[in-house]
C-alpha cells in the first residue's frame, strides 16, 4: 500500500500493513518511492502520513482510544 507523507508530500510504500492497520503502532516500517530504484526501509510516524488522496488516516489504526471519545 502507498500512502503520502504529510511533512514532504513523498509516495511511502507500508512495508507491513499488520504495522498500518494496528492502532497501537505509533510508527511503521516502509520506504520512500523514487522510480523503479528500491529504497532502504526505514521508520516513519504513522501521524505524518496520510492517504494519497490526501484524505487522513481512520481514527481506529491511530488512536487506542478512539472509542472513549464517543
Amino acid at each position: 500500500m502507498f500512502l503520502k507523507q504529510k511533512s514532504t508530500g513523498n509516495t511511502v510504500e507500508v512495508l507491513y500493513l499488520s504495522e498500518l492497520f494496528s492502532l497501537y503502532d505509533k510508527k511503521l516500517q516502509g520506504r520512500y518511492k523514487a522510480g523503479d530504484e528500491v529504497m532502504v526501509a526505514e521508520s516513519f510516524d504513522k501521524s505524518d502520513l496520510m492517504f494519497t488522496s490526501g484524505e487522513e488516516l481512520p481514527r481506529c489504526w491511530v488512536d487506542p482510544d478512539y472509542r472513549r471519545r464517543e
